[in-house]
C-alpha cells in the first residue's frame, strides 16, 4: 500500500476521539510541570532598570510583586501568629525579617547578601523557577491547574484531529483529483487550531492560568485551604460570578492566533515528513520512535514564531479587572506595547525555553501515542 493511499484513508471520528484523548492525557501528565514553570516566568514582572525597581519598593504597595498582607509603614508585625506573607513575585527582590522584627526589602545586586533561614535563592531561568516553586510551595505545586488541562484535553484533542480531517477532506475537493497537498494540510491545520481555541482552549486556559498563578504552598494546609481557586469547576464559577462569562474568553484573539499558527505548522511539517519517510522506507506506517522524533521537531517550530502571542495571552488571562477600573492590558497590540515599554522587548519572549521544553516532547508524545493507539484499535477490528 502506498503512502498516498494511506493518507487518503478516512478514519472514524470516534477513532480520533479515543486516540487523541489518550494521547492528550499521557502528554499532559508528563509535561504539565513545564507549563507551570513557563506560566510563572511569563507572569513575572521585571522592571527595565534597577532604579525603577527601587522606587517601586520604597513608594508603592500596589505592584503585585510587593503586595504584602501588612503595610510596610507599620514598624512591627501585628502578632507572631500572623499569617506568613505571600512570596514576592519580583524576581530580584526578597523579604528578610530583621532582629528588630521589622520587614526589610533587600535588593539583590551582583552577589546577594547572606542567605537567611527559609529564603529561596534561585536564578531567573526555568530550573531556578522550578527550584523556587518546589521549595516555597512543594513539589505538587508544579501540577497546579492540571485538573483544567484534564477537563479540556479530551474534547480539545477530539476537536483538533476530527476537525483537521474534516477540513482537509473539504479543502481537498478544490484541488486536482482531490489531492491532499501541503497547502490543503496547512489550511486545515490553521482552521482546526482556530476551532479548538474558541470551543475549548481559551476557557480552559483562563482557569488553568488562574490556578497556576496562585502563590500558595501545597505543603502548608492553612495556605492551601485559603487559596481563592481550588479546582477547575470552582475556578470557572468564581470567574463568572466576579467578572462575567466574558472573562472566560479573555485573550481569545491571541489564543486563536497561537493555536492556528501552531497547528498549521505542526500538521504540515508532520504530514510532510511522515510521507517522505514512508516513501523512502516503502512502508505504510512509521515506527514509534520515528513518530516521536518527527512529532517533536514539528511541534517546536510554531512556538519559535509566536511566543509573544503566548506572553500576551497569559497576561490578559491572568489579570482580574475590577468594575470601573481600566485594565492594564486591553488588547493584543496594546499589551505588546506596554510590555515592551515597561520590561523591554525581550520580555515578549519570556518562557520560551520551558515552552519549547513543554511543547516539543508534548507533541512528540501526542503524535506517537495517537499513531500507536489508532493502529492498535484498528488492528483489533474496533474500527475499519
Amino acid at each position: 500500500m502506498s503512502s498516498t493511499t494511506e493518507q487518503n484513508k478516512k478514519k472514524s471520528p470516534m477513532l480520533h476521539l479515543l486516540a487523541g484523548g489518550t494521547a492528550g492525557l499521557v502528554e499532559a501528565s508528563v509535561c504539565h510541570p513545564l507549563d507551570t514553570i513557563k506560566t510563572r516566568m511569563q507572569l513575572r514582572r521585571q522592571e527595565a532598570s534597577v532604579d525603577r525597581v527601587i522606587v517601586k519598593i520604597k513608594h508603592s504597595l500596589q505592584e503585585p510583586a510587593m503586595r504584602l498582607q501588612h503595610s510596610l509603614k507599620e514598624p512591627f508585625l501585628r502578632s507572631s501568629a500572623a499569617v506568613a506573607e505571600p512570596p514576592i513575585h519580583e524576581p530580584n527582590v526578597y523579604i528578610r525579617p530583621t532582629t528588630a522584627r521589622l520587614t526589610e526589602a533587600v535588593l539583590k545586586k551582583g552577589t546577594t547578601p547572606g542567605a537567611y533561614r527559609g529564603s529561596v535563592q534561585a536564578s531567573l531561568g526555568p530550573f531556578g523557577t522550578a527550584h523556587r516553586i518546589i521549595q516555597r510551595e512543594g513539589f505538587l505545586s508544579l501540577y497546579k491547574g492540571l485538573t483544567a488541562v484534564y477537563t479540556g484535553i479530551v474534547p480539545k484533542m477530539a476537536i483538533r484531529f476530527v476537525s483537521f480531517e474534516q477540513y482537509r477532506d473539504f479543502l481537498a475537493k478544490f484541488e486536482n483529483n482531490g489531492e491532499r497537498t501541503g497547502r490543503v494540510t496547512f489550511s486545515a491545520g490553521l482552521a482546526s487550531g482556530l476551532t479548538e481555541a474558541v470551543l475549548v482552549v481559551t476557557p480552559a486556559e483562563v482557569c488553568k492560568i488562574r490556578l497556576q498563578s496562585q502563590f500558595h504552598s501545597l505543603v502548608d494546609p492553612a495556605q492551601a485551604h485559603h487559596r481563592k481557586y481550588k479546582n477547575v469547576v470552582q475556578a470557572a464559577y468564581v470567574i463568572v460570578r466576579e467578572e462575567g462569562v466574558g472573562a472566560l474568553y479573555k485573550g481569545v484573539i491571541p489564543t486563536m492566533l497561537r493555536q492556528g499558527m501552531n497547528q498549521a505548522v505542526n500538521f504540515t511539517c508532520y504530514n510532510a515528513a511522515k510521507k517522505y519517510v514512508m516513501d523512502w522506507q516503502k512502508t505504510d506506517e512509521l515506527e514509534h520512535w520515528q513518530s516521536l522524533v518527527i512529532g517533536g521537531i514539528s511541534g517546536g517550530l510554531g512556538p519559535l514564531c509566536n511566543n509573544p502571542l503566548d506572553v500576551v495571552k497569559t497576561r490578559l488571562q491572568k489579570q482580574v479587572v475590577a468594575p470601573r477600573d481600566p485594565p492594564k492590558y486591553s488588547g493584543l497590540f496594546q499589551a505588546c506595547i506596554v510590555i515592551g515599554r515597561e520590561e523591554g522587548l525581550l520580555a515578549l519572549w519570556k518562557g520560551i525555553t520551558p515552552r519549547l521544553l513543554r511543547i516539543m516532547p508534548g507533541q512528540a508524545i501526542t503524535f506517537m501515542t495517537y499513531e500507536a493507539v489508532s493502529r492498535h484499535l484498528t488492528s483489533i477490528g474496533l474500527f475499519k
